[in-house]
C-alpha cells in the first residue's frame, strides 16, 4: 500500500494545453493537488494570494531559497519564481499526489533534488497544430508567435529527459492517459516494497 503521494512534474510548450488538461484531470481525480508557485512579482488584477501564486517579497524569497525552502526556482524578467517545499511535502505525507506545472529548467532541478519524481511531457500532436492553437488565441503578434514556436522546438528537444510523453490530441484523452500513468506509477515495486516487507514479517508470526 502506498503511504506517500507522488510528485509529478508536467511540462510542455506554450499552446500544448497544459492548463486545460490539468483542469480536466483535477475534475476527475480528487486526490491530486496542483502546486502553487511563489513569486516576487506584484499580483495582477484578479489574482489571489495562495490560489494563483504565493506573493512574497524578494527578501523573503531569497531567505526561503537559502534555507532550502524551494524545490526549484528561476528568475524571469527581473522577478523570482519558485516551488515552495513545505506544502508539497505536507500534501504528499497525507497521501495526495502533487503536480507541478513548470518549465523544463525547473523540471530538471526537481529531478536532481527528487529523483523519485515522475516527469510527464505534454506535447501537441504536431507543430502545425500548435501553431493553429496559438493563432486561435489572437493575442500574439507574428513576431511573438514566431518566438513561441521557436521556443516550442527547443522545449520539444527536452522531452527525452522525461519519463513519459503524452500527446494532447484531445483534452479528455490526454487527461485519461495521465491518470493511467499515475495509477501505474503507484504499482511500481519500489513504491510498495515496504508494505510487502511488513506483510512478510507479519507472515512469520503465523509460522
Amino acid at each position: 500500500m502506498n503511504e506517500q503521494g507522488l510528485l509529478v512534474v508536467l511540462s510542455g510548450p506554450s499552446g500544448a494545453g497544459k492548463d486545460t488538461v490539468l483542469r480536466c484531470l483535477l475534475a476527475q481525480e480528487k486526490q491530486i493537488r496542483l502546486s502553487v508557485s511563489a513569486t516576487t512579482r506584484a499580483p495582477r488584477e484578479g489574482e489571489q494570494d495562495g490560489k494563483d501564486y504565493f506573493f512574497v517579497t524578494r527578501e523573503r524569497f531569497e531567505a526561503l531559497t537559502a534555507q532550502g525552502g524551494m524545490l526549484e526556482h528561476a528568475e524571469y524578467c527581473g522577478n523570482f519564481y519558485g516551488t515552495p517545499r513545505e506544502p508539497i511535502e505536507r500534501w504528499r505525507a497525507q497521501g495526495d499526489d502533487v503536480i507541478l506545472e513548470i518549465e523544463v529548467q525547473g523540471g530538471r532541478q526537481i529531478k536532481e533534488k527528487c529523483p523519485d519524481s515522475v516527469g510527464i511531457f505534454l506535447a501537441p500532436p504536431s507543430l502545425a497544430v500548435l501553431e493553429e492553437r496559438l493563432r486561435a488565441r489572437g493575442t500574439e503578434t507574428e513576431e511573438v508567435l514566431s518566438r513561441r514556436l521557436e521556443a516550442a522546438r527547443r522545449e520539444l528537444a527536452h522531452a527525452k529527459d522525461y519519463d513519459y510523453v503524452v500527446f494532447n490530441t484531445t483534452v479528455e484523452a490526454a487527461a485519461q492517459r495521465i491518470a493511467a500513468i499515475l495509477a501505474a506509477e503507484k504499482s511500481r515495486y519500489h513504491r510498495n516494497h515496504a508494505a510487502l516487507e511488513r506483510m512478510l514479517e507479519d507472515a512469520e508470526t503465523f509460522c
